[in-house]
């Protein structure tokens, strides 16, 4: 494994065997380092790295670092707030079932969970995830930006005298920010900047009665087509700090996003197609049969993997599970098997389709990239000397070994 490789785990859960074997597959591998959060699946991506850690020899495991984030107020913790009548200073609304939250409070209560779903004493680095969106809130409800600003940077420091507290309590190693809004522009009003995050660290460390301070990492988006971030991440490097990569293949460009690799056109897809339109010829499944017959002259239109991915749960999931419930259970069981094999191989084929738009979109961005798009991806983000590690998500291990082999 590249060392410059770290395993993110933004959709690992500890309910999928699968998942758990990765994290296994890719500590055996010789990853160094894992990113998770305390939102990812609710603490299931904590739940589960503490479960392949306890499957793995501990002569790979105490050198496997583990990077945690708080700030996030979903699912479970969200509902102590709305249902049970907790509270924390400083919540500010992002969406209805997303707050978020970086006061000293927060930041203990979600440190304290992140240990025992890892079954650690310790966590290596603790990050503070997406500050900014208090800047998000304050100009929605039209604060002034610099007032803002101020405000974000009082709470930022605030946040680095706990985490130094932290430290010196011995229930973390070191502490960073991970921000989406590293790499903006400038000029941008959701830009942070972070000329001054060494002097906060600096003061914080004193406050906190430390010798010198342990704010060691920075996390942002980097990849071929979003590079403002290596801006700061060159700033980064000359100030001593490390630099986390995060959605190396999932690129946004211009409103759109786009997934930087290629996928081969699946051979068994018409043969799925054909064998799903027998099935449902009937008047009974009617709306199935339209519906499938839609998706398959729809299939070149997703704009990337992710929209149908969301399409999937939002619209087609539950329009045939309202179609099944008409029929009888015998015809329910066969028809949903043959439905699963179907999308299974509808997936492959929008995926393939996508890649072949967004080599066309990209033409210039990808001019003299000889190899498949996911490698040229990955090869320009582990030749970058200012960048200590790529997190990439890799939920099966088939994804470890072709991780293995691009890197």
């Amino acid at each position: 494994m590249n060392p410059k490789i770290a395993f993110g785990t933004y959709r690992i859960s500890d309910h999928l065997v699968e998942h758990i074997q990765a994290l296994k597959s890719a500590i055996n591998a010789g990853v160094k380092l894992i990113d998770t959060s305390t939102n990812y699946m609710d603490g299931g991506a904590e739940r589960a790295i503490a479960i392949a850690m306890n499957d793995c020899d501990e002569s790979l495991t105490c050198k496997l670092e583990i990077v945690s984030k708080f700030g996030y107020l979903q699912g479970s913790t969200l509902k102590r707030i709305k249902e049970d009548g907790e509270n924390f200073p400083e919540m500010v609304k992002f969406a209805e079932q997303v707050y978020h939250c970086i006061h000293p409070e927060f930041l203990k209560d979600q440190l304290s969970q992140s240990l025992s779903r890892l079954h650690v004493k310790k966590i290596d680095s603790y990050l503070i995830h997406n500050p900014e969106y208090y800047i998000l809130d304050a100009l929605s409800n039209n604060i002034e930006p610099e007032v803002a600003l101020d405000s974000m940077f009082e709470r930022i420091y605030n946040a680095f005298v706990a985490l130094e507290l932290e430290v010196k309590a011995g229930r973390i190693g070191s502490y960073g920010i991970s921000s989406n809004s590293f790499a903006k522009p400038v000029d941008d009003l959701e830009f942070l900047p972070y000329e001054d995050l060494i002097i906060f660290a600096k003061n914080a460390a004193q406050e906190a009665g430390n010798d010198k301070h342990s704010f060691t990492t920075i996390e942002l988006p980097i990849n071929l087509l979003e590079r403002e971030g290596l801006k700061c991440a060159s700033w980064a490097k000359k100030q001593g700090l490390r630099v986390l990569a995060n959605r190396p293949l999932n690129a946004q460009k211009e409103a759109l996003m786009f997934r930087l690799a290629e996928y081969d056109e699946p051979q068994e897809y018409f043969h799925h197609l054909n064998a799903i339109l027998e099935l449902v010829e009937g008047e009974s499944t009617k709306s199935i049969s339209n519906l499938i017959e839609q998706l398959d002259s729809n299939r070149h239109r997703f704009g990337w993997i992710g929209e149908y991915d969301s399409f999937l749960h939002r619209q087609i999931i539950p329009h045939l599970s309202k179609a099944l419930e008409n029929l009888e259970e015998v015809a329910q069981d066969s028809l949903a098997q043959n439905l699963d094999q179907y999308l299974s191989q509808y997936k492959k084929m929008v995926a393939f389709e996508c890649s072949k738009t967004t080599k066309i979109s990209l033409k210039n961005e990808l001019e003299g990239c000889k190899k498949r798009l996911q490698a040229c991806a990955l090869e320009f983000l582990l030749k970058n000397k200012n960048i200590d590690y790529v997190l990439v998500g890799m939920r099966k291990t088939s994804y470890i070994y072709d991780v293995v082999g691009l890197a």
